[in-house]
């Protein structure tokens, strides 16, 4: 079982233990790949849509995956605790709208759905909870806009009611189901969308990404032994 771990950010990369001293075993359209151990590789594909996919795809077509494990930190819609373990459900496409030609909000028409689901969420759940770390799961709204207090929130709240709001699982997720490739995500809660402190949590997420750090190699190597 071959996995691969994808980051946005190379601060969520660089939570992980001892990934600041790892050299990159080799550079695919600007992104740096890095091998973790047997069987598990791991990248930091970029901020946004369009660099989730062309990373996603690159794990997929050139090192042959059987699953992609997204990690990362998210901004909240609810009240959950900072530096909070959340595998998702399934992700929507918040920014995606057709509705003009008669398409239900988020539809994304090369696939013809809405939601794009997770690889067995509640499992994964337990096994993090099994590893000492409490998991929630649920439902992941990604879209090419930071989210931030305010009327555009509140209706991807309201429209989507998602636990939190990213900007590359649900790429990432498109790209595995039109590969054949399993997928996973695991966020860490970073901010808190309609908190006034909102600014202040988002630059000071140091709890978020070491309870991240601490989860994902373990976790991704759990995957590798329920998966085979």
């Amino acid at each position: 079982m071959n996995i691969g771990i994808q980051f946005a950010m190379p601060a969520e990369f660089h939570a992980l233990p001892g990934a600041r001293d790892l050299k990159a075993f080799e550079t695919v359209s600007g992104i740096p790949f890095y091998r973790l151990s047997p069987g598990i590789i791991a990248c930091a594909g970029g901020v946004s849509k369009v660099n989730a996919a062309m990373a996603a795809e690159i794990l997929c077509l050139k090192y042959g995956v059987d699953l992609i494990l997204n990690a990362g930190v998210a901004g909240c819609a609810t009240d959950l605790p900072t530096g909070s373990v959340v595998v998702a459900s399934e992700f929507v496409q918040h920014d995606v709208d057709t509705t003009a030609v008669g398409d239900p909000i988020g539809l994304v028409s090369t696939v013809n759905r809405v939601d794009f689901p997770t690889w067995e969420p509640e499992r994964c759940a337990a096994a993090l909870q099994s590893m000492g770390t409490p998991a929630v799961t649920g439902r992941v709204a990604t879209g090419d806009w930071f989210a931030v207090k305010g009327e555009r929130a509140a209706w991807i709240r309201d429209t989507f009611s998602p636990l939190l709001v990213e900007m590359e699982g649900g790429a990432i997720a498109q790209v595995c189901l039109r590969n054949n490739v399993r997928f996973v995500a695991v966020k860490s809660v970073s901010d808190h969308l309609f908190s006034d402190n909102q600014a202040a949590e988002y630059f000071d997420f140091g709890q978020a990404l070491e309870n991240l750090g601490a989860v994902v190699l373990p976790f991704a190597k759990r995957l590798q032994e329920e998966t085979i």
